[in-house]
């Protein structure tokens, strides 16, 4: 018996021992980031059958449980995955929500300094002084959207970085995650004999993984975690992991994305599957605000290019000649795929022809074989280009002008960016002041013999009128019995227009009606007054065109013209919504980083209340184990008496 007492101590012993140094293992590593509480479970021993009854044996470890729940645990990766990519879009759209809201350097005040000194030249259009300005201030204005499109490429190359340095982070938690599996498994899939440091170990890499991507977790065969990312492509698959790779865009080779390696290959990623982490939240910030707004500050260079271009080239320079371009536009990204069939013969063209009607988006073109396909990337709005000719068709989308020539393999397709080009390249065409086109070619007049008051406005021109105008002079006579205007241009179609109601006429006359505007051949005029029988009114060449600022005037008026969003918003409107669209964003992205603060702190807390370790609990356990400990030491201690006294009677 007591041979018996003796082995029960030394198991009570044993397991007081290991319950120490399990508790110690815990005290130590209270602060060790992914440690979970570890707890002895003790079982009692087989008990040996006697004719009185069943009698103890002692007690042996059952298992030294390692405290986690997979299920908070997973909702930790998911807050974690969240917020890093939260996080990381705040860091990023700040830097834009920085650089528009400048109210002293920015665009704004560069383009209120621009048509200050368009004002300027209006008040004394002979001023050299004035017109120097003018070309100065353009030049500012130039600058100032190249300044703005080069922090936003600086940018741009930030989140390239990133985005490799992600990848590379995450093929080398994905290296490491298989490697514990390995490891892992190694040891049998016993549930009560698990390897909890290495459990803990592989969690917390999986934890890490989440900061840049956000990964799904399954558990697989013989204790091993499956890990797949994106669209369900695998990362990892028991001891075997997959890798990611950058690798440059087919339409943008200054753009790096993501691609998934099979074997030698590199497939490409929609960036859109990418979700969560720092990676998914470099990739949304770039598809959702960088490029949308580096293609709205370039429809803004783009439009004003093109408004102000049109309407200075209807007026004529300080010579007599018809003005000519005042900004060079920037011409649409075109670019066709680099795995492109080489065989085909598909070509794609991209005009910008009305700024009213852009978009910030940009254009997918894809070919079937037989048609192309437009696709909106904003909305993904395709459109069918039909019917297609081979030899060239064009189709107007979005204020964009695409033409179409040749015939593409299926499976080709194209990147059009109709704006993105529009800041960067945006620059002064003129180098001389005397270039600036601020007068308008015609001149008219009512003779001070004209018996009654008919009065003709100073008039103005359309781009027709140097293609196509009217011989100069013109003379306009009024006929009260016939109630007509005559001396139009014989062959000439004249547009009447009387309180919005348009009516065409030919033969050199039209009738006459007060407030009604005439157009033929380009030129635009409109009548007032009561004119009496023969009063006439005449149209001249301008000869005066040094002093006359009557185009200049004109093209001050840009700057309150509605020219964006289909006709609804000024230059200075539509920069402002750019602006209140990108702060809006960043409120947006900060409100939600913060709410998903505040879950990740809650749902950390739910799984640290799990298998955080509690020193004071510890404490505790320690001075109950060592209790136990030297109970099961005293119980030795009296089978020693026992058995010596047994010796003792045999002798």
């Amino acid at each position: 018996m007591s041979g018996n007492l003796l082995s029960i101590g030394k198991t009570g012993l044993y397991a007081a021992q290991t319950a120490l140094a399990t508790t110690g293992h815990n005290i130590t590593n209270a602060n060790v980031d992914g440690y979970s509480r570890q707890g002895v479970v003790q079982a009692t021993s087989t008990t040996m059958e006697y004719g009185y009854g069943f009698v103890g044996t002692g007690t042996k470890i059952a298992e030294i449980k390692r405290y986690s729940d997979d299920f908070l645990n997973g909702q930790v990766r998911t807050a974690t995955a969240s917020g890093a990519s939260l996080d990381t879009y705040y860091s990023q759209i700040s830097q834009i929500d920085n650089l528009l809201a400048d109210t002293t350097a920015g665009l704004s005040p560069a383009i209120q300094n621009f048509f200050s000194a368009v004002q300027d030249v209006t008040g004394n259009g002979a001023s050299v002084p004035s017109r120097q300005a003018l070309l100065s201030s353009a030049e500012s204005l130039a600058s100032s959207f190249q300044q703005i499109d080069a922090r936003l490429e600086e940018i741009d190359a930030g989140v390239n970085t990133g985005i490799e340095t992600n990848v590379n982070l995450i093929n080398t938690y994905a290296k490491q995650i298989s490697q514990l599996n390995a490891k892992i498994g190694s040891y049998g899939s016993t549930e009560a004999r698990q390897p909890n440091d290495l459990l803990d170990q592989r969690d917390q890499l999986v934890m890490e993984l989440n900061k840049h991507v956000k990964a799904n977790v399954t558990v697989g065969s013989n204790n091993a975690l499956n890990i797949s990312i994106g669209n369900g492509q695998p990362l990892v698959v028991g001891q075997q992991a997959f890798q990611l790779a950058t690798m440059k865009s087919p339409t943008d080779l200054t753009r790096v994305t993501v691609g998934y390696a099979t074997g030698d290959k590199v497939v490409p990623l929609p960036e859109s599957a990418l979700s969560g982490g720092e990676l998914g939240g470099l990739l949304e910030f770039r598809s959702g605000t960088l490029d949308r707004v580096q293609n709205s500050i370039g429809r803004l260079a783009i439009g004003l290019a093109q408004t102000f271009n049109d309407q200075h080239k209807l007026g004529i320079d300080g010579s007599g000649q018809q003005g000519k371009d005042f900004f060079v536009q920037a011409p649409a990204y075109v670019a066709a795929a680099a795995d492109n069939d080489r065989t085909s013969t598909g070509k794609i063209g991209a005009v910008v022809t009305d700024p009213t009607k852009l978009t910030d988006s940009d254009y997918k073109v894809e070919s079937d074989g037989s048609n192309f396909y437009v696709t909106r990337l904003s909305d993904n709005q395709k459109t069918k280009i039909e019917p297609y000719d081979p030899a060239g068709t064009k189709r107007s989308i979005d204020g964009v002008e695409f033409s179409f020539s040749g015939n593409a393999a299926s499976g080709d397709n194209y990147l059009v960016r109709p704006t993105a080009l529009g800041a960067s390249n945006l620059q002064l065409a003129l180098s001389d002041v005397s270039g600036i086109a601020a007068g308008t070619p015609i001149a008219t007049a009512a003779p001070i013999a004209n018996k009654g008051t008919g009065q003709i406005s100073a008039g103005s021109v359309s781009k027709d009128y140097f293609t196509a105008g009217p011989s100069l002079p013109v003379t306009l006579s009024y006929n009260k019995d016939s109630g007509n205007l005559s001396g139009f241009p014989a062959g000439a179609t004249v547009t009447m227009t009387v309180n919005g109601e348009t009516t065409t006429h030919t033969g050199g006359s039209a009738p006459f009606a007060a407030n009604a505007s005439y157009s033929f051949s380009g030129v635009n005029v409109s009548m007032s007054g009561v004119p009496q029988t023969g009063d006439t009114f005449t149209i001249n060449a301008n000869t005066a065109g040094n002093a006359d600022t009557r185009n200049i005037q004109a093209l001050g008026a840009i700057q309150t013209k509605n020219i964006f969003n289909g006709a609804s918003a000024t230059l200075q409107s539509a920069f402002a919504q750019t602006v209140s669209t990108v702060g809006n964003k960043t409120r947006e992205v900060q409100v939600n980083a913060s709410a998903n603060d505040s879950l990740l702190k809650q749902v950390q807390g739910a799984a640290l209340d799990v298998s955080g370790v509690n020193l004071d609990e510890e404490a505790t356990n320690l001075l109950k184990y060592q209790q136990a400990y030297q109970a099961a030491g005293k119980v030795m201690q009296i089978a020693s008496t026992i058995f010596d006294t047994l010796l003792s009677i045999a002798r």
